[in-house]
């Protein structure tokens, strides 16, 4: 007799097996393995949130460094002012500058930079979003906006040398509420609490495509006129989502900054941009779970790469997504999905109801980027 889990059982079973994966992660890898998979964990994060906007909204964004970079800024300048001890912080000296600008006052406040973090991005967001969807530019269009984005913001960030470090960024930073951030039992409680935010988010991210919102989400990407004509304003559902993501962006950089110690306009640019496209795709875009196992897979590949081969590895990460593209269209997850599904394991919402179940459609990354 042959086993088939339903679509509800089967999301609940491989959280579960997630989250007993990575809390037992901490006994069987070494101080620094347990680092890099804590950052991977941070970008699965910010993962999540790309694959709501692309993988169910049919919104392609190339500048999500951005989102990421601001969050990130706005925990290091609290991080900054903690480590000068009330003074100037150092590189501000260096560059002429006498007194605190005005616009890092607030981040004095551990619990205002936490906010402003989530609260930058979603401005920025909702002024890009507003604009671009509110005109019905939408598509290959969008994506180079939001690539424009990424070269003026990080421009900006290089420039004003004085008040964001320039190309060196902020870093050198010793602790956080008072808690020595290089301690090996911080750099631990730190990565269970962003496991804990990878499990919320990703719950949060489930229910929510599985709500009467999510499908309006979908209804926006494969026929966003049929939504318009039945009453409903697409730019509002956009706009929203958009910004959730920036949010989740945001979160994602405060979460790396505090474990990786350093944030610089490098990491915001236009190759991490499109690297952050690279892990929904490969993981398998439209699925929530294979954002983040494309994050920590495609993360794990890059460094195991540039320490094996450091002169070879780009290629060899850019001959992986052409592999992908090529006999994975539908990334790892999905491509699992659809072999368990001829396999009679799995059995998608409609069929467990009793229904035909309907055909997904076609999640090839090649079509979008």
């Amino acid at each position: 007799m042959m086993l088939r889990i339903g679509s509800t059982r089967m999301k609940i079973v491989l959280t579960l097996i997630l989250m007993a994966v990575l809390l037992i992660a901490p006994m069987l890898l070494s101080e620094f393995r347990l680092s890099l998979l804590g950052k991977f964990l941070a970008y699965a994060v910010l993962a999540i949130g790309l694959d709501l906007i692309w993988g169910y909204t049919g919104i392609l964004s190339l500048g999500h460094g951005v989102y990421f970079g601001l969050g990130a800024y706005c925990m290091a300048m609290h991080l900054k002012l903690a480590a000068a001890g009330g003074h100037l912080p150092d590189f501000m000296s260096w560059s002429g500058v006498e007194s605190l600008p005005w616009f890092w006052e607030p981040f004095r406040s551990a619990g205002a930079a936490l906010v402003l973090a989530l609260l930058v991005p979603v401005a920025v967001a909702f002024v890009l979003g507003y604009l671009t969807f509110r005109n019905r530019i939408k598509g290959s269009f969008f994506s180079i906006l939001s690539q424009a984005l990424v070269i003026i913001t990080v421009t900006l960030f290089v420039g004003q040398q004085g008040y964001t470090g320039g190309t060196n960024g902020l870093t050198n930073f010793d602790t956080f509420l008072g808690i020595p951030l290089g301690d090996p039992q911080t750099k631990l409680t730190l990565y269970y609490v962003t496991v804990a935010v990878v499990i919320a988010t990703l719950a949060a991210s489930l229910w929510l495509v599985s709500s009467r919102l999510g499908k309006i989400l979908v209804a926006v990407r494969d026929a966003e006129n049929r939504v318009r004509f039945i009453g409903f304003n697409p730019v509002a559902y956009k706009v929203f989502i958009y910004c959730a993501s920036a949010a989740l962006a945001g979160l994602a950089g405060v979460l790396f900054v505090l474990q990786e110690g350093i944030i610089s306009p490098a990491q915001m640019g236009i190759v991490p941009s499109i690297e952050m496209v690279l892990w929904v795709a490969i993981g398998g875009r439209g699925t929530l779970f294979g954002a983040v196992l494309g994050a920590i897979v495609t993360n794990a590949a890059k460094s195991a790469l540039s320490e094996a081969y450091p002169e070879l590895w780009p290629i060899m990460l850019g001959a992986l997504f052409i592999v992908v593209v090529l006999f994975l269209p539908k990334g790892i997850a999905g491509t699992v999905k659809e072999w368990s599904e001829r396999r009679g394991w799995f059995s998608s919402r409609g069929q467990e109801d009793g229904m035909p179940a309907r055909q997904a459609p076609p999640a090839s990354p090649a079509a979008d980027i």
